[in-house]
This record gives structure tokens, sequence and C-alpha cells, in this order.
């Protein structure tokens, strides 16, 4: 029976995982391979699943993370796609809060043993965000360096934001912290997939320190619905007054005056706008540590003008 490759998309909140993903999709496409996708949200919805193509078998895996909280649903989830699903190699996006190697411990159980060959870690590190680490908690920090520590593969992403020196500085510490990994240095996380295809890593997974988002990390998922029409100024003002704490905002916005809603990403600090060409779910997912849930919800029911009547 042949196996089936499996890769572990990893890397810190708003790092750029879902760009690579829609890369790796395309490159197995080229190589006439036929991939299937596993997704792990910390929230109740999904907001990257249209990243996947209708044609690519998907399972997600929501309200929790992989390696902790939900991973008993990780193998119905694994059992169904063997059974149900035709596919050469499956490619699981984790959440920005999931240590790599806890993930790894949930794939390679004794029922899947004989059926999955894990082929590696792919971890993204965004440039900026490394280079304004002091930012975030010490166990945030220790989460970002287990991420590199156990990766196979680091995408060095988003190189055009750093300096050359920068840049410099960030490969160094990318390498002390793992000087076994490749190392790509790259933007919008564009890189060969041929290479990474082709390698053939050493796995090692003794010795490392856990940080789950159900023990270290007070990492937390609030997801609102918008029920009517958004005024664009409203958001922003809103946007403007949230917590450094808030990592990661996504989500589709229906804003007033426009036919479909705009999708909205926010990676600490770093809002983008961009307009959606179809209908999609209004559904909006905020990450971070220490939010007040209800204080959220209404201050997001205050803008959502549907509330007002």
């Amino acid at each position: 029976m042949v196996k089936k490759e499996v890769y572990i998309l990893s890397g810190f909140l708003g790092s750029g995982k879902t760009t690579l993903l829609k890369h790796v999709l395309q490159a197995l496409k080229d190589e006439n391979k036929k991939p299937a996708v596993l997704m792990n949200e910390l929230g109740s919805v999904s907001i990257d699943s249209d990243a996947v193509e209708e044609d690519t078998s998907m399972r997600e895996l929501l309200d929790g993370c992989i390696c902790c909280t939900i991973s008993d649903k990780l193998e119905a989830q694994l059992q169904d796609l063997l059974v149900n699903e035709q596919f050469d190699v499956l490619i699981i996006e984790t959440t920005g809060a999931a240590h790599p190697v806890e993930v790894v411990d949930s794939i390679l159980s004794p029922l899947f043993a004989d059926r999955f060959e894990f082929k590696g870690i792919i971890t993204v590190v965004d440039g900026k965000q490394w280079k304004e680490r002091s930012q975030f908690s010490p166990s945030v920090l220790h989460l970002m360096r287990e991420q590199i520590r156990h990766a196979q593969f680091i995408i060095a992403n988003k190189m055009d934001l750093l300096t050359e020196m920068e840049q410099g500085m960030f490969i160094y510490e990318l390498q002390q912290l793992n000087n076994r990994a490749k190392v790509y240095m790259t933007n919008y996380a564009k890189v060969s997939m041929k290479d990474i295809f082709s390698a053939a890593p050493e796995i090692e997974m003794e010795g490392y320190d856990k940080a789950s988002i159900g023990k270290h990390l007070s990492l937390q998922a609030v997801v609102y619905t918008f029920k009517g029409e958004i005024d664009g100024e409203e958001f922003e003002e809103w946007v403007r007054k949230q917590p450094d704490t808030i990592y990661r905002m996504k989500g589709y916005i229906p804003l007033k005056g426009k036919k479909y809603p705009a999708m909205f990403q926010y990676s600490y600090g770093m809002p983008l706008f961009m307009q959606a060409d179809m209908k999609y779910k209004t559904n909006f997912v905020i990450i971070g540590e220490e939010l007040s849930k209800s204080d959220i919800l209404q201050s997001l029911q205050a803008i959502d003008h549907i509330q007002k009547k």
C-alpha cells in the first residue's frame, strides 16, 4: 500500500501560512498529485477555507487547537479522509497557537502509522513580526521559537519589510535556533516547492517543550457574524480602539455601498482590505490574548447597523 505523504504548515498567527498553502496546493497539482487539506481554526467558523478550491478534498477542525483541546477529533477526520477521499498528499494547516511537534504526535497515531508518511514541518516566520517580537508575552515568544526549532523547512517571509542588515540578522537568528532546517527567504510565501517535495528530512521529535493553547498560552478566539451593513469609517475607528493584545483579525465585512463583503485581514497593527467578488458569509474572527469577549461583541454590535433598528 502506498503511503500518503503528510506536510504540516506551522507558524504564528498572521505569518503567511494560508498564502503558502495556496502555493503548495498549486505545486502539487502541477506535479499531477492530488492534495487533501485538513485546516484547523481556533474559532467556531473557518475564514480561510475559501483558499482551497472545490476540487480539493478538505476537512476542518474548529473551535480548538489540533494539538490539545480537539486532538481526539483529529483521528475521526483523518479516518474520514482515508475512507472517503482519493488523495496523494495531505497538507495540515495548523492554528498559529499550535506546537508543531504535538501536531505530529496527533497525526502519528497507531491507527494511521501504516497509512501516512510524515514528510516534514514547514514553518513560516514573518520577518517584521520577528523583529518586533519583544512586544509579545514570554509564552508567545516561547511558542514562536519552538515552531522554528522543530521545522525541517523555514519560510523566512515578508523580507521586503526588512532592511538588508535586518534580513541578515533575521536569517542568522533563525539558523541559531535551528541549524538543521533549510531556510528560504521569501515575499508572499513564494518558494520553489520542488526542492521541498524532493527532500527527505530527518525528523527529530524528542525533547520538545510543550507550549499549547490550553496550558501555557491564553490565546482566545472571538467570532462575530455581521447581520447588517457596516460604515467603513466606523469600522476603521473600531479597529483603532482595539487592544494591543489582539494579534489577528480576519473575516468578511459587509461595507455600506458595496455589492459584496470585503475581506479584512489584520496582523499586529497592519490592517488590509481586499474587495471580494462574491457573497461570502460575514463571519469575523478575532484572535489574541487577555480579551474581553463581551466587550468585543458589544462594540461590534454597536457598529452593526441592523442592531440599531
